[in-house]
């Protein structure tokens, strides 16, 4: 009987679940891939080969298109997440959210009025709200936006306004809510309200408005419009600011 030898090159036997140096798993779609450890879910998603063609806009985290939900091994609960910010972690499971309908109602700004009644006559389900908070758990620009419905329901135009500025109108708020309320599109008709009726004009707006009127600046947008990317971005961050950003 042949002895088989043990001289020449050895070789390692991979072991099936053994990771890549600085790559961790996750599951997109209940599959499971190996994918950079830095990467963002959007970046995940097309190294692990996904085409996105809906679901991703500006890639920078203020557009809302890319609201994610996905799961942790250690815990049960369901997270939340802008795909192109959230970085991933091992053994994450993935999903992006499809487009789903919300309520918005179809009104005339020129006919409302920015009285206390307003928000609750267009949007009555606000009065549903049960101060679960899970909105505001769910909103990836961390805003209190358990905090602004209530300002609505009480008819405060101003604050609403203010605490819901920041808002990407990504949707996760409403995907979560029990009371079937569509927070952003309350606060969004708060903003038109406040700023068409209720915020100050800048002293220096109307005479601004008739120079773009009267056609002031469209040589200067036409040279704008006609820059290289490259060109456009040098132009941008060599601008002139008359404040500083600390």
């Amino acid at each position: 009987m042949a002895k088989s030898s043990s001289r020449g090159t050895r070789t390692r036997k991979k072991k099936a679940d053994e990771v890549p140096k600085e790559m961790v798993p996750v599951y997109i779609m209940g599959k499971r891939y190996f994918v950079p450890a830095a990467s963002t879910i959007m970046g995940a998603l097309e190294y692990a080969g996904y085409q996105i063609k809906r679901g991703a806009g500006c890639r920078e985290g203020f557009c809302g298109a890319c609201a994610t939900v996905y799961r942790t091994p250690k815990s049960y609960k369901i997270q939340y997440g802008l795909a192109c910010q959230t970085v991933v972690e091992p053994d994450m499971y993935l999903a992006q959210l499809p487009f789903f309908p919300a309520l918005k109602k179809v009104y005339d700004i020129e006919k409302l009025k920015p009285s206390t009644e307003v928000l609750s006559a267009i949007y009555p389900e606000i009065n549903r709200c049960v101060a679960c908070n899970t909105c505001t758990k769910a909103c990836p620009q961390e805003l209190e936006v358990m905090d602004y419905i209530q300002a609505a329901i009480r008819g405060d135009i101003e604050k609403v306004a203010h605490l819901s500025f920041d808002c990407i109108m990504c949707g996760l708020c409403a995907a979560r809510c029990p009371a079937e309320i569509v927070h952003y599109n309350v606060g969004i008709l708060a903003r038109r309200l406040y700023g068409k009726y209720l915020a100050k004009l800048g002293e220096y707006l109307p005479a601004r408005l008739k120079e773009i009127e009267e056609g002031k600046f469209d040589e200067e947008m036409k040279e704008i419009m006609s820059l290289s990317r490259e060109k456009l971005e040098k132009r941008y961050y060599e601008r002139d600011l008359d404040f500083q950003i600390t």
